[in-house]
């Protein structure tokens, strides 16, 4: 346990394998929330581990993200209280599915480059079964396990690239990960347990958005403190590219055209701050947007654009700032968290108020103009 002030801290959150989670720097990001702090917003909420850990410390917590994937993690571990998937409820996902002639999206599109004809059909038949749960929390809950579930499958936990059946007949790779040549269904059934014992109830009306944040925000109120982790513009990998099966999955597309060898699926959804002729203009809102809530936290790189010192001025006409750094000993895939590169933490507070104290006579003076 963490932090052992708080009960919740028993509920533990889900191991992630995702690039740029914060799920290793909790125990840092702690050191820096105020003591004062009732709801927290998570905005790039990515894997949820930052919301799960406001959720923690019993806030009232608001997560979102703009990648339905993600939006079900928040769904399912944030915004869920109570609800979790029975022994009856995975008869259910498991049955021969009755549509399955509407459901063939995975064996038609990525057989042969992420999964074998089986696999693929399996996920198929699954992901037609997920509705019939006909319970939101629920559902989330089940997505967000399936699709930890192809990460686990997949040498390097992402989907930008097309080795992945190569490595999955390497037996070096497999004495490493014997979850590559594992049944998809029985990588499910193993994290099954670790997801629906992080459900917990922390007495605050908790919810999770689907949005781009910068539509959101102006319809937010009463959020003490607001955590920022965008993505690392030119120095993290292309979450969309990485990860577009687990939102294809998610969404089942039906109008997209899915292109490139990894079969990506396009138009790609916009956040406003992966590329560089956007983002400088994407944080001026942002930090607009957000200027009624008293306190920040921003992650960043010191790899990623704009600068530290540029960010900094932009922060600096809302915000006092002090930037930590926390140095990467390891790489964790990415530009941005390679060995030698540093994480950092934007701490943000309402700016101090001067005031200019007058003596007795000067205050008399003052008065008589």
């Amino acid at each position: 346990m963490l932090f052992k002030k708080y009960s919740y801290f028993d509920y533990q959150f889900p191991e992630p394998q995702y690039l740029g989670a914060k799920h290793t720097h909790l125990s840092w990001i702690q050191k820096f929330i105020p003591k004062d702090i009732n709801s927290a917003l998570d905005a790039f909420s990515g894997s949820q581990s930052v919301a799960f850990l406001f959720k923690q410390n019993g806030f009232r917590t608001i997560t979102n993200d703009f990648l339905k994937f993600n939006n079900k993690i928040g769904l399912a571990l944030i915004e869920n209280s109570i609800e979790k998937i029975t022994e009856r409820n995975l008869e259910t996902l498991l049955q021969p599915a009755k549509n399955k002639k509407d459901y063939q999206l995975i064996e038609s599109v990525f057989t042969d480059i992420f999964f074998e004809k089986e696999e693929a059909n399996f996920l198929d038949n699954f992901r037609a079964n997920i509705p019939l749960l006909n319970n939101p929390y629920k559902e989330a809950l089940v997505y967000s396990i399936i699709n930890r579930s192809m990460t686990r499958k997949i040498t390097m936990g992402h989907f930008g690239h097309t080795r992945a059946l190569k490595y999955a007949s390497d037996p070096e790779r497999i004495k490493r990960n014997r979850s590559l040549i594992r049944p998809i269904k029985e990588i499910f059934k193993d994290l099954l347990p670790k997801y629906n014992n992080a459900v917990f109830d922390n007495k605050q009306d908790n919810q999770s958005f689907n949005k781009n944040i910068l539509d959101l925000l102006p319809k937010l109120n009463s959020v003490d403190i607001a955590y920022f982790d965008p993505p690392y513009c030119n120095s993290h990998a292309d979450y969309q590219n990485f990860y577009h099966l687990l939102e294809t999955y998610t969404e089942y597309w039906k109008d997209k055209q899915f292109i490139n060898k990894i079969k990506r699926y396009d138009p790609q959804l916009s956040s406003g701050f992966d590329k560089k002729r956007e983002v400088v203009k994407s944080f001026e809102k942002l930090f607009e947007y957000s200027q009624e809530i008293p306190h920040w936290l921003i992650s960043y790189n010191d790899r990623s654009y704009p600068s530290i010192n540029e960010l900094t001025k932009i922060i600096l006409k809302y915000k006092d700032v002090k930037v930590e750094v926390k140095a990467y000993r390891n790489g964790r895939g990415g530009k941005g968290s390679v060995a030698g590169s540093h994480e950092l933490l934007f701490v943000c507070k309402p700016k101090k108020k001067y005031f200019v104290h007058m003596n007795h006579e000067v205050q008399k003076t003052h008065e008589g103009f």
